[in-house]
C-alpha cells in the first residue's frame, strides 16, 4: 500500500503544473474515486473551484467558462458513469474548439474487468472526440515520477490550447487510501527550480508567397465579391476583416457570432439581413456573388449554404488557421491554412484599394431598406413575436453585456432580427453540435466573469433539457437573466415539411410540454416574472437590470400563428427590395 504522503506528492505535482500551464479555474463534480486530485484543487491557491454535482451540466458549465474567456478549463469527476455524462459537452467542445482538459478517476488496474462497482471501461471513451488521452501511471514516491506528472499536465493544456482547440482526457487511477496530507510542508515547492516545468510553444501558419500571388490574382479579376464571417475563435480578427472589406469594397456577411453585428465600429461594409435576402430567388440572382472570402465556422444561415452548395461556379477561399476542413457545401475552391489576421494583412499590402461598384451598392441597399422596413413593422407588431423579442433587446440590454443563445428558433431569430448596435454586446451560442442540450450550463458558465451582465435567450424546451443547470447559479451565487420564450413545443418544425404531417405532427414534433416553470425557478431560489404585454416585457428586462441572482423573464408565445407572422413580415421586405434591385441587373 503506498503512503498518502507519497501520493500526496505525485498528484500535488500535477495539479501545480496545471496551473503552471494555464488553467485557472475547475469544475468538480464530486465523487470518491477523485478525492485526491478535488481536495488538492481546492487546497491550491490559485485555482478557482466551482461545484455542479450534475457531470452533464458540469460539463457544459466549465465549456462555457472557457468559450467566454479563451483559456482552459478543467474538469473533474469520479469513476463509472460519470464520466458518461461529460460527453454531450465534450462533443460540443471538440466542434466548436474550445479548450477542456477532462480529468477522470478510476480504479486502478487489477479492478478493472472483474466486476468491481463503479468501474467501467473508461480507456479512449471519448473517442476521436478528445485530441489526446493519457491513462496516467500509478503514484510512485520518485523524482521522476513527479517530472512525469507534471509533464502530462504541461502537455495537456498545451495540447487542449493548441489550434484547433479541443478536449483533452486524462485518466487518473487511484488505489485507497484516497485522502491526501494537505499538511505536507512545501506542497507547491517547484521541481528542479523551474517556474513552469514545460513550456508548450504556439506557433501560427504563414501562406506562402506562391499562394498569395495565386489569391491576389485571383481577386484582382472579381469585383462581385463577399466576405463571409462565421464564429470564429480569434479575438483580433473583427478589425483586420473590415480593413480588408474596405479594400477590397466586398460586404461582410456577418453571422451573428462573428462579433461584427455589435461594437462601436463603422458597420458600413456590415451586411446582417443575407439571410432573409438570399431567400427570396430574384434578390439572390442580383446578390449572387462570383467569389467568397470565407472565415470561420459555416454560419447559422441555411440560404448562405444552399447558395455555395448550389452555385459551384462561385469561387469560395475557406481560410482557418487549424488546417481542419470546414466546407460543408463541398465546392471550396481555395483552402488556405494561415493566420486569419496575417492573410488579411498581407492582401491589403498585395492588392490594390478597389473603388465601390455597383455590386457592392446593391448589397448596401438591399441591408438598409431590410432594416428600415422591418423596425416600421415590428414597431406596429403588438402580437408577442419572437422577433420583436430580439429587437427589443437591442434596444434596452445594456452595452457591455454578454447575450448567450439557444439552439433550435433563438438562434435563427438572432440570425434574422438582430442588426448592428453600438453596445458592446458580444453573442455567445453552442453551434459545434448545435444541440438544444446543456445550454443553461453554458449560459451560466459565460456568466462567471461577472464584470458584464449575462443574458441567455432560450425556448422552452431547451430550458426543459438543462433545468439541473439551474443550481449552478444557487450553488455558486451567480448572476444571470434568462429569458425565456415559451412557445410550449419545439417552434422551428413548424418551419419544416413536417409540419404538413398534420396527424403526427403535434406528438412528434410540436411536443407541448405545458409546464409550469414558475416552480422550479423558486426550487432554485430565483426570481420569475412571466410578461403578457411589450410594456410587461421592458419593465421586466430594465428592472432585472438592478437585481442580482437567478432571474426568469418568461415571454409567451403562440406557436400555431409564428411561421404566418414570420413568413408575412418577411415578404413586406422582400417586396420592397426586390423593386428596388431591378435597378441592379444585368
Amino acid at each position: 500500500m503506498m503512503d498518502a504522503d507519497s501520493f500526496t506528492r505525485y498528484v500535488a505535482s500535477f495539479v501545480e503544473e496545471l496551473v503552471s500551464s494555464g488553467v485557472e479555474k475547475v469544475v468538480i463534480s464530486p465523487g470518491s474515486r477523485s478525492t485526491p486530485l478535488a481536495i488538492l484543487m481546492a487546497e491550491h491557491p490559485s485555482l478557482t473551484c466551482y461545484i455542479n454535482i450534475d457531470e452533464r451540466s458540469a460539463g457544459f458549465f466549465a465549456l462555457g467558462i472557457a468559450k467566454s474567456q479563451n483559456k482552459p478549463v478543467a474538469l473533474l469527476c469520479t469513476s463509472g458513469t460519470a464520466a458518461a455524462n461529460y460527453y454531450p459537452a465534450i462533443v460540443e467542445a471538440h466542434y466548436a474548439r474550445v479548450p477542456l482538459v477532462v480529468l477522470t478517476a478510476d480504479r486502478p488496474h487489477e479492478l478493472r474487468d472483474v466486476g468491481a462497482p463503479q468501474a467501467i471501461d473508461q480507456l479512449h471513451m471519448y473517442r476521436n472526440y478528445a485530441k489526446w488521452f493519457v491513462d496516467l501511471a500509478l503514484p510512485e514516491e520518485n523524482q521522476s515520477m513527479f517530472r512525469y506528472a507534471k509533464t502530462i499536465a504541461a502537455r495537456a493544456v498545451g495540447t487542449a490550447t493548441a489550434n484547433p482547440a479541443g478536449v483533452v482526457h486524462l485518466n487518473f487511477p487511484f488505489r485507497e487510501p484516497l485522502v491526501p496530507n494537505t499538511s505536507l510542508p512545501d506542497l507547491w515547492t517547484k521541481l528542479d527550480n523551474r517556474g513552469t516545468y514545460l513550456h508548450m510553444a504556439k506557433s501560427n501558419s504563414l501562406i506562402s508567397n506562391e499562394e498569395l500571388d495565386s489569391i491576389s490574382h485571383l481577386l484582382n479579376r472579381h469585383s462581385n465579391g463577399v466576405i463571409i464571417c462565421g464564429e470564429h475563435e480569434n479575438d483580433n480578427i473583427a478589425s483586420e476583416i473590415l480593413a480588408l472589406a474596405n479594400h477590397l469594397k466586398f460586404p461582410i456577411l456577418a453571422d451573428p457570432l462573428s462579433q461584427l453585428r455589435a461594437g462601436k465600429f463603422n458597420p458600413h461594409f456590415v451586411v446582417e439581413s443575407y439571410d432573409s435576402l438570399l431567400r427570396d430567388s430574384e434578390i439572390q440572382k442580383v446578390l449572387k456573388p462570383t467569389v467568397v472570402i470565407r472565415f470561420g465556422a459555416m454560419p447559422v444561415s441555411k440560404p448562405i449554404m444552399q447558395m455555395l452548395k448550389n452555385n459551384p461556379d462561385i469561387t469560395q477561399i475557406v481560410v482557418d488557421n487549424s488546417g481542419v476542413y470546414r466546407d460543408p457545401t463541398l465546392n471550396a475552391s481555395y483552402f488556405i491554412t494561415c493566420d486569419e489576421v496575417i492573410f488579411c494583412n498581407e492582401l491589403i499590402n498585395k492588392i490594390e484599394q478597389k473603388p465601390i461598384n455597383a455590386y457592392y451598392q446593391a448589397w448596401h441597399e438591399a441591408n438598409h431598406i431590410f432594416w428600415k422596413r422591418i423596425d416600421e413593422e415590428l414597431q406596429q407588431t403588438t402580437e408577442m413575436f419572437e422577433g420583436k423579442v430580439v429587437k427589443e433587446l437591442q434596444t434596452y440590454l445594456p452595452s457591455e453585456s454578454n447575450l448567450v443563445v439557444g439552439n433550435s428558433m433563438p438562434i435563427r431569430d438572432v440570425d434574422t432580427f438582430f442588426g448592428h448596435t453600438d453596445k458592446d454586446i458580444k453573442l455567445f451560442a453552442n453551434r459545434g453540435a448545435s444541440g438544444i442540450d446543456g445550454v443553461v450550463s453554458t449560459a451560466l458558465g459565460i456568466s462567471v466573469e461577472q464584470t458584464n451582465p449575462t443574458y441567455l435567450l432560450i425556448g422552452d424546451l431547451s430550458f426543459y433539457h438543462d433545468l439541473n443547470g439551474l443550481l449552478a447559479a444557487k450553488m455558486n451565487q451567480l448572476n444571470i437573466v434568462i429569458l425565456l420564450i415559451n412557445n410550449d413545443g419545439g417552434g422551428i418544425f413548424s418551419f419544416l415539411p413536417q409540419s404538413k404531417e398534420e396527424k403526427h405532427f403535434e406528438t412528434l414534433y410540436g411536443t407541448p410540454i405545458g409546464l409550469d416553470f414558475s416552480k422550479v425557478v423558486n426550487m432554485y431560489h430565483g426570481h420569475y416574472t412571466k410578461t403578457e404585454s411589450w410594456e410587461d416585457f421592458r419593465v421586466s428586462l430594465l428592472e432585472s437590470q438592478t437585481k442580482k441572482g437567478l432571474q426568469v423573464i418568461e415571454i409567451p408565445t403562440d406557436r400555431s400563428t409564428r411561421v404566418k407572422v414570420h413568413r408575412d413580415l418577411l415578404e413586406i421586405v422582400s417586396r420592397e427590395i426586390r423593386s428596388v434591385l431591378k435597378n441592379y441587373e444585368g
